[in-house]
């Protein structure tokens, strides 16, 4: 396919509002994908690689908006991209407002030269960006881009290319969509579909394999060691709403730890991967050892890792949050901050995967794998109120968040924030915010950001919600100030644009009514208690959840 088609394609798919005609419009792009469909299935979505794959463009707005200005001609600076994106919000409209073809032939491309673009190398050049790295890559990146740029024959190849590489292809097509849509291309039920994705978390492997072996390639697609699939997610409960919904609870300790999925094959490596599918296991080698200590069989297992004392007790989750990401002294981090596994779930065992057993199962054959451990997270399944109540508050005693309700016939949904799970936390609240925004510090902070807006998510993007600038030391400004770095948008004076990629812990007193903030809500006292490295601004809380908490203070 060639990358003009798609984009004309996607320009169509972009006009249209109603969700049925979008599905059948995407559908068609499918069909017609030929042998680029893996890539096509990625890319409506804004997604270069599959989900679970570490490999990262890692090209920010900044570094796009320096290879349109170059792309654009000598006229043009990246202030000047820079001006065009604070007015219109779209990266891809102001790269298609350039004559970007112009600087075609500068040495962008020596084989290539100035054939039309199709999907296949699109994709080839932006894995070689991909796997730019060290010093000078920065300079790669931007080459690599403005070449590509310069072989947009058309405005809608532009627009699309620009999008593409930032992740937001705006074209209102999510995972549902390309779920519905490769059913219907390949004539193939969304359930048979639906399942696939569950295990494999891979939208072009599911589209080929829909189209080329039908529903029998589908149902043949497993779990595989080395390929993580999304978290099963719970949402808040209590007890009552538990009792309510099933006949008896399983009830096990909400631990105030890092979720991770652990991924051994006794014959091969033993992986660790974040909530986010991000591979950790290089920053948890205690977590590689116990596995390879304790597992005999192949196995995927869902927990959390837990910073613990010296007397094996519970330290705040900040303190685990020191070893994710860490590249560099992990043996001299690993004396100061010691992690253990907590795990409470188990998706695959011996060559079985087990989405499908009840949860009550699965926990069993977890017992079973990990027998003479303090690994297992502790499990009950009662149907007594005061009961579930005294676990609560031993665990609370314990240090730990609070507790987990789940229902023990449940299976397993990677992705899914169903009723299945319920978490019931003390009445004390914080909130999973998203950076929008900041103003420099003043005075010795001069030189850093020492204001942060936060924002709730919605269904449409993000809403403001109230600014946080107490609760950090002069440590913590500066590596907040690095890790926002590549994410600035626009300065004007004081205040700073951020595009949302960053997610704060943030506590509060109260959710107070506001007109000051977009949200209609302003948090009192708020304070900053964690960088949430561990979730992207998709996991934030959303505005809805706010609105809960704040009728439920009333």
């Amino acid at each position: 396919m060639q990358f003009a088609e798609f984009a004309t394609r996607a320009a169509e798919v972009e006009a249209e509002p109603a969700d049925l005609e979008t599905i059948t419009l995407v559908a068609s792009i499918l069909d017609d994908a030929d042998a680029a469909l893996p890539i096509v299935a990625r890319f409506v979505q804004g997604r270069v690689f599959p989900a679970y794959s570490e490999r990262k463009l890692d090209i920010g707005p900044r570094l796009c908006r320096e290879a349109i200005a170059r792309a654009a001609g000598p006229n043009v600076d990246a202030d000047d991209v820079e001006d065009e994106l604070a007015e219109t919000g779209d990266i891809g409209g102001v790269a298609a407002s350039y004559d970007v073809g112009g600087q075609r032939g500068l040495g962008a491309f020596t084989d290539t030269g100035g054939d039309d673009l199709d999907v296949r190398e699109v994709y080839d050049e932006l894995t070689g960006l991909a796997a730019a790295a060290g010093s000078g890559s920065e300079d790669a990146k931007v080459a690599t881009l403005f070449g590509l740029l310069t072989r947009c024959e058309t405005d809608a190849e532009t627009r699309y290319l620009a999008r593409l590489v930032l992740g937001e292809m705006r074209i209102g097509v999510g995972e549902g969509t390309v779920r519905d849509a490769t059913a219907e291309a390949f004539d193939v039920p969304v359930a048979a579909v639906a399942r696939a994705l569950q295990v494999s978390n891979d939208y072009g492997l599911v589209a080929e394999t829909a189209r080329d072996r039908g529903v029998d390639g589908l149902d043949a697609v497993h779990l595989d060691i080395g390929r993580p699939v999304k978290a099963m997610l719970a949402q808040a409960g209590s007890v009552a709403d538990a009792l309510g919904a099933w006949d008896d609870v399983a009830v096990e300790p909400k631990f105030d730890g890092a979720r991770v999925q652990l991924h051994h094959n006794p014959d091969g490596p033993t992986e660790v991967f974040s909530r986010n599918m991000e591979d950790v296991t290089d920053a948890l080698p205690e977590v590689v050892e116990f596995a390879e200590a304790h597992l005999d069989v192949p196995a995927i297992l869902d927990g959390e890792v837990v910073a613990v004392d010296d007397e094996g007790d519970p330290l705040p989750f900040q303190e685990v949050l020191r070893r994710f990401r860490r590249k560099h002294d992990v043996e001299r981090m690993r004396e100061e901050v010691r992690v253990e596994l907590r795990a409470f779930d188990c998706l695959h065992a011996a060559g079985d995967d087990l989405l499908n057993v009840p949860l009550v199962e699965r926990h069993a054959t977890l017992s079973e794998l990990l027998d003479g451990t303090d690994a297992v997270s502790e499990f009950l399944v009662s149907d007594d109120p005061d009961e579930i109540e005294a676990v609560a508050a031993d665990a609370l005693d314990a240090g730990h968040e609070g507790v987990m309700l789940k229902d023990p016939e449940s299976a397993y949904t990677p992705g899914k924030r169903g009723k299945q799970w319920l978490k019931r936390k003390p009445d004390v609240e914080t909130l999973d915010l998203v950076v929008t925004g900041a103003e420099w510090g003043e005075g010795r902070r001069a030189e850093t950001l020492g204001t942060f807006l936060l924002s709730a998510r919605t269904d449409d993007g993000y809403e403001t919600i109230g600014k946080v600038a107490t609760g950090l030391d002069d440590e913590e400004l500066a590596a907040l100030d690095d890790r926002l770095a590549p994410y600035v948008r626009d300065e004007d004076g004081q205040t700073v644009e951020i595009d949302p990629a960053v997610v704060l812990e943030v506590g509060y007193e109260e959710i107070q009514r506001s007109p000051t903030y977009s949200s209609g809500y302003a948090l009192r006292f708020p304070r900053f208690l964690a960088v949430r490295d561990d979730k992207d601004p998709a996991d934030a809380d959303s505005l809805a959840r706010v609105e809960r908490l704040a009728e439920k203070q009333s």
